[in-house]
């Protein structure tokens, strides 16, 4: 199989890549330098999807993929987000028509918006906020629109929070510290929501989009809820350390987070204080039923290798 991957050198793109190499595809990926060194036997292609003049060197990445993963985003610098999640992917889909047989997106829950309770699915209204949410938000709907004008097939992908040792985001590392140095606590009533999938299960899920027909023009939900407590504990296992019980209500600690966040030392932020009461989920039905998803590894094992490379990094 012939394999196009944009975002190949990022955190999901690479585990992608690799997966791919192992199984013996054709590999092709879009890169905007040409120094860096990839893995043998890959077709590597200059080009910038913010550029305009890259359409050219975009019809030669596309001719004759049998699948294209799009998984090119960027979460820092939002002065870039606009270029190239709305106007490089609208450029990018120029580039496949006829060229390429399916288009597999990597999306995001965000594109829901945030949601304090209750079950998310793929039918839930579009809410996104954020200029990263909005923007990867507005390249599904370019997307769905080659796909409603019926020039491509195509399959979204929306994960929640990814996890895995090498991401760069460091909230996961830093709730490792914080469990253990024994200065972590839960806030509010038991059964927040951890939302989080590996970055194992999200390849498994995109090579699903991308090998079954039943994918085809449909959008996927994925994520591996558990409690927060569950997930704690997980850590706590791995770690070696006794299960943590200590809880604070949340009001009080949501007022001091609003009056002392920023201030050298203290720990809480509204918006962690948020993620620790969130009681949402997002519904895992949809792939699980119609390309038969199974999570590859256990939130256990997640969380073993978690703890891991965190070691790894605090030596």
């Amino acid at each position: 199989m012939i394999v196009a991957v944009t975002g190949a050198s990022g955190f999901i793109g690479s585990a992608l890549l690799d997966k791919l190499l192992a199984r013996g595809d054709t590999v092709r990926v879009l890169t905007r330098q040409t120094i860096g060194q990839w893995p043998q036997g890959i077709a590597v292609h200059v080009a910038d999807l913010t550029d305009p003049a890259a359409l050219p060197a975009l019809a030669a990445f596309c001719d004759g993929a049998d699948v294209l993963f799009h998984c090119a985003g960027d979460y820092r610098d939002e002065s870039r987000m606009a270029a190239l999640h709305v106007i490089g992917t609208h450029r990018l889909l120029q580039a496949a028509r006829g060229r390429v047989g399916h288009w597999v997106q990597l999306s995001s829950v965000g594109a829901y918006g945030p949601h304090r309770d209750g079950i998310v699915t793929e039918d839930s209204p579009l809410a996104p906020v954020g200029p990263y949410e909005t923007t990867k938000t507005e390249s599904d709907r370019l997307v769905l629109a080659e796909v409603a004008a019926g020039r491509m097939a195509a399959t979204l992908l929306r994960p929640s929070t990814v996890f895995g040792p090498t991401m760069s985001n460091q909230s996961i590392f830093q709730l490792i510290g914080a469990i253990d140095r024994g200065r972590f606590f839960f806030i509010g009533p038991p059964g927040a929501s951890a939302n989080y999938i590996s970055v194992a299960g999200v390849v498994e899920a995109l090579l699903l989009c991308a090998s079954r027909s039943m994918a085809h023009n449909r959008t996927y939900n994925l994520s591996d809820w558990c409690s927060m407590e569950t997930w704690v504990g997980a850590i706590c296992a791995a770690l070696g350390r006794p299960a943590l019980t200590l809880r604070m209500p949340a009001a009080p600690l949501r007022m001091a987070a609003g009056l002392l966040q920023g201030l050298p030392g203290f720990p809480l932020t509204r918006s962690r204080v948020d993620a620790l009461t969130n009681r949402s989920r997002y519904a895992n039905n949809r792939i699980e039923t119609e390309l038969g998803y199974r999570h590859p590894i256990t939130l256990e094992q997640g969380a073993r290798e978690m703890v891991k490379a965190w070691k790894a990094r605090s030596r």
